[in-house]
């Protein structure tokens, strides 16, 4: 049974008297009402019962044995723990009423104001004023000490059955009459602390009085509560007892009431546990991210290291392609993801420092620096394959133009010195007069001239053919090939040509007769003739450029070569009127030539032809160069353009990290108004990304023009690209700063103003605004907040007494340069030599705020267990959510103490592993 010796407290509050003087006034008129005054009967006496019996006694007729006042004051002793004054034993009715009135008195004593209820109603037997005192008796001593969240007596025991049964099915506990009627509101109370004694699933509510018998009979013999009223009592009334019912329950309340303490516990656990949990989540996303993360700089590093050479530039810009479609499409993500690994890994250090769990240590390989330190590497790789990309196209546009140019002049040699072998070798002269031995010689005289002119084409053609192959041109081997074949033949013809002049001198001074007019011809025929072709291999050959300049420059020397033709068809005029002239001289001498001109191949018609087709040549090559000219105006514009979006692009990028800085180190208004601030800025600067994009679309557009430098900017979109990345992992690096101040700010209790003073010391010592303290600074830091960090009595300027001193030493703040080294690292674990804002708010969180501990945690395991050294599955599965049951039943030891039983488990060495081994 319940001990209600704790309601004897005189301390009642004025709210609970109210409370008493509402309840005290109670409605006469119901009790005329016969099946509550049965309820309230059997109820009430049942009550009594439950403690007379403590003293070895008991009623049966509530209004007949509580007359003469002995057993009513035996009540009072049995419920209070206190004497009351000895009774009188006479039978006479002053006896009684005496007696009665020493039991109203007591009752007065405790705060309770009695309102109608006199000792001559009592001892008469009113049972109408008999059950009203019983009904005063049970509100003071059972019912008005209930407290449950700030609400008291009545109210407070009807939300404590609201918050037991709410999870039950059928069960709205809304009053004390209707809705315990059905019977499941006291099963669902029974099985929500004995689940052990109630099959709940199996009860019916259509079938009331199976669940009122259930309840009333484990209730009675299970936890010691009598049974106060029968089921037909409740079934067979329109509207139950409130009053009956609301002592049934009390009843169960106080037999609970143990409970409260265990769900406390249960709660801390609970709480602990699931932060736990929630730090081994994090844990494992954040090893799952890095491991992905890595895993794709792994692969992507071969691909931008790969320096295979392709053949054409279609080729390599399908390369380009791809690399672009990796910075635009493939990248970002990846680079959202490492900004998020970031705030992840420093969001769980900060939790884990918050719950006193040992920091964090990712698995080897894994650290934020070993990702900064791949991420470097990947960039490294990325840079060097643009640039190789970018050279490469360049090389392959040299060695296609190249290729081209050496196949057109290897063509055009070629097709000149067809059938020269043969002329060379053969031996006409032998048989010719000596006019025509002079005329042979004078030829070969005119082929030597043609010659010695085709050298420098020869030259040319070895000159690119070794060009390249010093640029590993991928066709080297046939172009080596034909320039041998092309080396080899200009070899024997000039062999063959001094063998040929040899046999024409030697035959010369038999011969005479020459004819003056061929042989002038034959000279100035050829050079021109060669002049023209010279000419129009240069109006056919191709050209590139890259800017306006030199385009420029070609025209300025085709406008030259233009500026020679007047003087050019001069001397084709000259050399047609040579041939005009031996027309005329044959025609006025009856001269019948013999044919064409024996010492030139080249005739007046030859002349004309390719004079007709260089002239038609002329005007191509204006348009050519005027299509170029047009081509790089363009690019000129793609230039200034792109220029003027990189210029705005950086010039913002540059304000806004300005802008930024300045906020870092200012950071007014409250953590939450400056985290808003920050989101807002960070939404502003996404609102710049269209402006990015379409600096991307330009950069595109000159790519594709394969414009490779820029006059009018300083900015290259690597250079922008990069700067745009630290903006946003900048901005996003701040908010998490922010957001693990106001975590560390509700986790430890440090007020705004506390925060604001540690900003204020940390930028003041900050002078470079780089966001850390050196060693030195923070030293400085440490003084300017009341640390004695010196070894002299000098302190912030000023001389501090030697009682003040002892004073610091006492209470700990002393920082030799022993304590300094120890600070510094807790501040600094990895030695850097720098201390970040968040980890100087760590230490001086740590330093002026409790913690919870591991000996806190296992004394809740301890009332759990009930004072065990162990505690059992059952019980933890019995107290704890299901989840976190069985999570600390997977990583409890088994317990090995002298006390040990079969199951038990140790839950003291599972609650200091929670905090590691410092709390040991």
């Amino acid at each position: 049974m319940v001990d209600y010796h704790a309601a004897n407290n005189q301390s009642s509050s004025g709210a609970v008297q109210t409370y008493m003087e509402q309840e005290n006034d109670w409605d006469r008129d119901l009790l005329l009402d016969p099946a509550w005054e049965r309820q309230q009967r059997k109820t009430f006496t049942a009550w009594c019962n439950s403690h007379l019996r403590k003293a070895g006694t008991q009623i049966d007729n509530i209004e007949e044995d509580f007359r003469d006042g002995l057993k009513l004051m035996l009540l009072l002793e049995v419920i209070s723990g206190e004497r009351l004054p000895k009774p009188e034993r006479g039978k006479m009715r002053v006896h009684k009423i005496n007696n009665v009135n020493k039991a109203l008195n007591f009752i007065a004593s405790k705060g309770v104001k009695l309102v109608s209820i006199g000792a001559e109603e009592i001892v008469d037997g009113n049972v109408k004023m008999t059950l009203g005192m019983i009904w005063t008796i049970i509100l003071r001593f059972a019912i008005q000490d209930i407290s449950v969240e700030e609400t008291s007596a009545k109210e407070g025991l009807l939300l404590w059955c609201q918050r037991k049964t709410a999870p039950y099915k059928n069960v709205n506990v809304q009053n004390f009459h209707i809705s315990w009627k059905d019977g499941l509101a006291f099963n669902a109370l029974i099985h929500r602390h004995r689940p052990d004694l109630i099959d709940y699933d199996s009860l019916r509510k259509d079938d009331p009085v199976t669940n009122l018998n259930n309840a009333f009979e484990v209730a009675e013999k299970h936890l010691d509560i009598p049974k106060m009223l029968d089921a037909e009592d409740i079934v067979g009334t329109l509207r139950p007892d409130e009053k009956a019912i609301m002592t049934y329950v009390s009843s169960f309340y106080h037999a609970f009431s143990g409970a409260q303490k265990a769900e406390t516990a249960a709660n801390r656990i609970c709480k602990v546990l699931a932060v736990n949990q929630e730090n081994e989540q994090m844990m494992e996303e954040y090893e799952k991210l890095a491991s992905d993360l890595l895993e794709w700089i792994r692969r992507t590093i071969p691909w931008l290291e790969n320096r295979t050479q392709e053949k054409t530039v279609k080729d390599l810009q399908a390369k380009q392609e791809d690399f672009r479609d990796y910075r635009c499409v493939h990248k970002p993500p990846k680079v959202q993801e490492k900004c998020q690994l970031e705030i992840s890994f420093n969001t769980l250090q900060t939790k884990l420092r918050l719950s006193n769990r040992p920091a964090f240590m990712p698995s080897e390989g894994r650290m934020v620096s070993d990702i900064n330190g791949a991420w470097h590497t990947l960039e490294g790789a990325e840079k060097g394959y643009e640039e190789w990309i970018l050279s490469e196209i360049r090389r392959l546009e040299r060695l296609e133009h190249l290729a081209e140019k050496f196949h057109q002049k290897a063509a055009i040699h070629e097709s000149w010195t067809d059938g020269k072998e043969a002329m060379l070798t053969q031996k006409d002269y032998e048989t010719s007069t000596l006019a025509e031995v002079k005329a042979l010689l004078k030829k070969h005289e005119a082929f030597e001239s043609d010659l010695a002119a085709h050298q420098d084409r020869v030259e040319q053609i070895a000159a690119i053919a070794q060009e390249l192959n010093q640029l590993d041109y991928y066709d080297a081997a046939n172009v080596n090939a034909r320039c041998q074949k092309i080396c080899d033949q200009w070899d024997i013809l000039g062999a063959l040509t001094h063998s040929r002049k040899d046999s024409l001198e030697r035959t010369e001074k038999q011969l005479e007769s020459i004819d003056e007019l061929y042989l002038e011809y034959a000279k100035r025929a050829a050079p021109f003739n060669n002049w023209m072709e010279g000419a129009m291999e240069d109006l056919q050959d191709m050209f590139i450029v890259h800017n306006i300049v030199e385009i420029q420059d070609l025209i300025t020397a085709h406008e030259q070569f233009k500026s020679t033709l007047t003087e050019a068809n001069m001397e084709r005029e000259a050399i047609q009127s040579i041939q005009a002239e031996v027309q005329k001289i044959a025609q006025s001498n009856g001269i019948k030539l013999s044919g064409s001109n024996p010492y030139t191949t080249i005739t007046p018609e030859s002349i004309d032809n390719k004079w007709e087709r260089a002239m038609a040549m002329v005007p191509q090559r204006d348009n050519a160069l005027q299509e170029e000219l047009n081509k790089q105006k363009s690019n000129d514009t793609l230039r200034a353009t792109f220029a003027t979006q990189a210029n705005a692009v950086g010039a913002y990028i540059k304000d806004k990290m300005e802008e930024i800085g300045r906020i870092s180190i200012e950071m007014n208004g409250t953590l939450e108004d400056q985290l808003t601030n920050l989101k807002e800025y960070q939404t502003s600067i996404m609102s710049y990304m269209p402006e990015i994009n379409k600096l991307e679309g330009y950069h595109q557009l000159i790519q594709e023009a394969l414009i490779f430098d820029n006059q009018y900017t300083k900015y290259t979109m690597e250079h922008l690209r990069v700067g745009w990345e630290q903006l946003l992992t900048t901005i996003a690096r701040t908010i998490n700063e922010v957001e693990n101040q106001i975590l560390t700010r509700d986790a430890k209790g440090i007020s705004q103003e506390q925060l604001y003073e540690y900003r204020a010391s940390f930028n003041h010592f900050d002078k470079d605004h780089s966001g850390a303290l050196m060693a030195e600074e923070f030293k400085a830091c440490l003084i300017s907040l009341g640390y004695d960090v010196e070894n002299d009595k000098k302190r912030s300027g000023q001389m501090v007494s030697d009682d003040f001193r002892a004073l610091l030493i006492s209470t700990g703040y002393s920082l030799g340069d022993t304590e300094f080294a120890r600070i510094m690292s807790i501040v600094d674990p990895n030695g850097s030599g720098a201390v970040t804002f968040q980890a100087f708010i760590d230490f001086m969180s740590t330093e002026t705020t409790d913690r919870d501990t591991a000996d806190q945690v296992i004394a809740s395991f301890k009332i759990l267990a009930a004072d065990k050294n162990y505690i059992m599955a059952e019980e933890l599965r019995r107290e704890l959510p299901p989840d976190q049951a069985e999570y600390c039943i997977a990583r409890m030891a088994p317990y090995t103490g002298p006390d040990a039983v079969p199951g038990a488990l140790d839950y003291m060495s599972f609650s200091t592993a929670l905090y590691g081994e410092s709390d040991l």
